[in-house]
């Protein structure tokens, strides 16, 4: 299924994705400063997607967010949400990867609720590095 990932930890994601906003998930990608790979992808979506201007925008995003608010008065960075026309795409980091998920309409907590099961998934990954 992956290359980035083993295969048992690509479908966690996705189900862990899945499970917390439903149907609602259009897609997963996994990244890391160098690769991504795009895990899951909602049948009714455009199967040959270009994801790398995208992915090239939230790599690019992803050190500016690590390094520049790291120690500030608001607290641990926890993740990016995007608002656009169609969806959202909701980027949580981990120390050198990260998710990218987009979705169709959703609730705030829907996102924090997201954002917060896809975290835990990769501090338990850096756990065991």
């Amino acid at each position: 299924m992956s290359q980035l990932l083993p295969d048992e930890a690509a479908e966690r994601l996705v189900s862990t994705c899945r499970t917390t906003v439903g149907d609602n998930a259009r897609s997963v990608t996994y990244f890391s400063r160098t690769d991504h790979e795009q895990l899951y992808l909602r049948e009714d979506l455009e199967q040959d997607a270009d994801l790398m201007a995208f992915i090239g925008t939230e790599r690019q995003d992803f050190a500016m967010a690590s390094d520049g608010y790291s120690g500030t008065e608001l607290g641990r960075y926890r993740y990016t949400m995007r608002v656009f026309e169609n969806g959202y795409a909701i980027r949580v980091d981990g120390r050198d990867k990260g998710v990218l998920v987009t979705c169709d309409g959703m609730e705030l907590r829907d996102f924090n609720h997201l954002a917060t099961a896809v975290g835990k998934t990769l501090d338990e990954w850096e756990g065991e590095d």
